[in-house]
């Protein structure tokens, strides 16, 4: 698996760009330089494309440990493939960063340089003065505030070689379909669903969970577990049995010389057995860092989901600005869940609970939702006569058909002569164009190119 390192002087913020690119809070971060003295390493996501991302010490000479603490970054960088060298827009450009931004030029990687901390007109002005490096691929970056995260993504995503969801050879088309006619698997109970509510301490998840079972409900279990474990209650909505799972919420753990880190494992499992997670969020004081990852969970589970903005009543905002703080939500802060769908709602006053109840009976519909192939086809079809794929080196790429194999979420296989050649932004058009046919709100499409042959690309 290719190789990306984050390395830079101290405190330019690598390690809260590594935690923001992993998801979930992996390296410790603090304003004090030389936190990071080893490297942390987790496999990351870059537009379908996976690899390994590398935290690195701080290059400093300052004293002993640091100095040893660069020499083995510097050893770090020989052995990846992508370096992205950050520097802080803050401090301007240096003529240390400069020297240590040559150096990394000469081991003759993909290499770009990351202008973190660029947060105002003032600090854009600043990161102007970068220019004298001489070099093209240059991103300005927030990564407090989320900005420019995109941009430098898709420049690693297009310098990784691996595709997205690589078929396995070794599995034929026959097994890996498993008769299209039986989508529906036995295991998926279509009349009982499980949903997770999840979000981080104070947001109101044990009062939105209460307002859920009691509000004219008929409970039809009870499993009450310790304050940092599960807490189960069933009811019966509509003919369907509504199965939630809460927790305690995810809060800050501990401190450690003034450094904090997040207790995330907890929700791990319960996420695993879940269909449907409920993404509370308060309201009435505004989103954070912790809010993203927790919310990067949903999206590595593959669940459908709903955020809830609990606390509504506490804002005095308008219906006007109810749409600005969805729009920053979808473009901002959560962009893999973008296909949520975003209620309002007060779980003290029960204001809205009946129209969640409704919401999350239609998620799990879409969820469990089965296109027929001849419809499906039709629609791919037409997506690639409006926008042809590719070529693959001046060959043609071709989707012979695609069928639906699996619900929960919805999977599809794209038959193709070349699968290792569909582009990830191809692969999400075509996503998009499904979800513009059919309502696929608060669910995660899975698309998978497939070889027609057994064994063998067709050229």
């Amino acid at each position: 698996m290719q190789k990306i390192l984050l390395i830079g002087k101290p405190n330019v913020g690598k390690s809260s760009l590594f935690n923001r690119l992993a998801r979930q809070r992996i390296a410790i971060t603090s304003d004090i330089a030389g936190t990071t003295r080893d490297t942390n390493i987790a496999k990351v996501e870059l537009n379908g494309k996976e690899a390994m991302l590398i935290d690195s010490g701080g290059l400093d000479d300052s004293n002993e440990l640091f100095i040893n603490v660069k020499k083995k970054t510097l050893e770090v960088a020989k052995d990846c493939d992508i370096l992205l060298y950050m520097v802080d827009a803050k401090l301007g450009s240096n003529d240390d960063d400069r020297a240590y931004f040559y150096d990394l030029l000469k081991l003759g990687k993909k290499t770009a340089l990351v202008i973190n901390k660029v947060d105002s007109k003032k600090d854009e002005a600043r990161a102007y003065e970068f220019i004298n490096f001489g070099f093209k691929n240059v991103f300005n970056i927030s990564v407090s505030h989320a900005s420019g995260i995109d941009e430098l993504i898709d420049f690693c995503a297009s310098n990784l070689t691996q595709n997205y969801l690589v078929e396995d050879d070794e599995l034929s088309l026959e097994d890996f379909l498993e008769n299209d006619e039986k989508v529906a698997n036995d295991e998926i109970d279509l009349a009982h669903m499980k949903i997770a509510i999840l979000g981080r301490v104070n947001v109101g998840k044990s009062s939105l969970l209460n307002a859920l079972v009691n509000d004219n409900r008929s409970v039809v279990s009870s499993i009450a577990g310790t304050t940092i474990d599960p807490v189960n209650e069933s009811i019966v909505y509509k003919d369907k049995t509504l199965e939630f799972v809460d927790t305690a919420g995810i809060r800050k753990k501990s401190k450690i010389v003034g450094i904090e880190k997040f207790a995330l494992l907890r929700t791990q499992k319960m996420l695993e057995n879940a269909q449907i997670a409920l993404l509370v969020l308060d309201a009435s004081e505004g989103f954070n860092e912790l809010d993203e990852r927790i919310a990067g969970l949903l999206d590595k589970n593959n669940l459908a989901s709903i955020i809830v903005l609990n606390k509504w009543d506490l804002c005095g905002k308008s219906d006007k600005e109810f749409d600005e703080v969805c729009k920053h939500l979808r473009l901002d802060r959560f962009k893999f869940l973008a296909h949520s769908p975003i209620i309002s709602v007060s779980a003290l006053s029960k204001k809205r609970i009946k129209n969640l109840l409704d919401l999350i009976l239609k998620v799990f519909d879409n969820y469990t939702q089965k296109i027929p192939t001849s419809k499906l086809n039709e629609i791919i079809q037409e997506a690639i006569i409006k926008h042809p794929l590719p070529h693959d080196k001046g060959k043609l790429v071709k989707i012979y058909y695609a069928t639906q194999f699996s619900i929960a979420p919805p999977k599809f296989a794209l038959i193709m002569n070349k699968p290792k050649a569909l582009h990830f932004s191809y692969n999400r058009y075509l996503q998009n164009v499904l979800r513009k046919n059919y309502d696929f709100s608060g669910v995660p499409l899975v698309l998978v190119p497939k070889n027609k042959g057994k064994n063998k690309e067709e050229e």
